[in-house]
């Protein structure tokens, strides 16, 4: 009898009690976050174009070929040039170039011109459109010519008691030294590459007059100077010139 009565009262003791909540762990506090973490990088596009990019101010530097004609004027030798072409210079805003432009040529014919031809100008350029531009140059040109077969004519150098300058080109020098003024004109279009090189293509006249140079062995008495004959060479020229230009 006293063990179901203690039985008894221990069941309504554990009916009559609460059960406990189950007890919730926090997970691990997050770190705080750093004010000068400026998260992942992103790749942008660009913000212009690679022909807005040229139209800005900096340097230029540009290497060309160039194939074309020289031609005499009034008795002076003629050839066909090719040769290399190398321009340097700044881009001003986006209308105006100032350019250094600098050629070497080769100058060849049967009986005419054989020898180097070269020049160095300053162009001011006027850029009508993004692709299309005019420039105007003047500066130095010059002829060295070696042995040429041409024929010579009187009077010759070691025959002059003085120097002697020819009155025209119509008996042109056997081979003529020298250096003068020229100028060009020159239109070109350009085709943009990318944002750091352009190629282009150039038509380019050209006029040049050339001192040229023969000096004896013999020395004036007066001035003691070599005795000299002296003859301007005039030529005009028209030439295709391609070229790579870097920015």
């Amino acid at each position: 009898m006293l063990k179901h009565l203690a039985f008894s009262m221990v069941l309504a003791s554990v009916g009559s009690a609460e059960v406990a909540p189950p007890v919730v762990v926090d997970p691990a506090p997050k770190p705080a976050a750093n004010p000068d973490d400026e998260g992942t990088p992103k790749l942008s596009l660009p913000t212009e174009s690679d022909r807005a990019a040229w139209k800005k101010a900096g340097f230029r530097l540009s290497l060309g070929v160039a194939y074309g004609r020289f031609e005499g004027i009034g008795g002076a030798p003629s050839g066909h040039i090719i040769g290399g072409v190398f321009r340097a210079g700044l881009r001003l805003d986006p209308d105006w170039s100032v350019i250094s432009s600098f050629q070497y040529e080769r100058v060849k014919q049967g009986n005419g011109l054989s020898g180097l031809r070269f020049s160095g100008t300053i162009d001011p350029t006027w850029h009508v459109t993004p692709a299309f531009s005019i420039a105007i140059g003047v500066g130095f040109g010059g002829i060295v010519e070696g042995r040429t077969g041409r024929k010579d004519y009187d009077p010759l150098a070691d025959s002059l008691s003085a120097s002697y300058t020819f009155p025209d080109a119509s008996t042109p020098m056997p081979s003529c030294s020298g250096v003068g003024v020229t100028a060009l004109a020159r239109a070109e279009y350009t085709y943009i590459l990318g944002p750091r090189a352009a190629t282009g293509l150039a038509f380019e006249l050209t006029g040049q007059e050339t001192a040229c140079i023969d000096r004896s062995r013999h020395l004036d008495t007066d001035t003691a100077r070599p005795i000299e004959r002296r003859q301007y060479w005039p030529h005009i020229g028209g030439e295709l010139t391609w070229s790579i230009t870097w920015r």
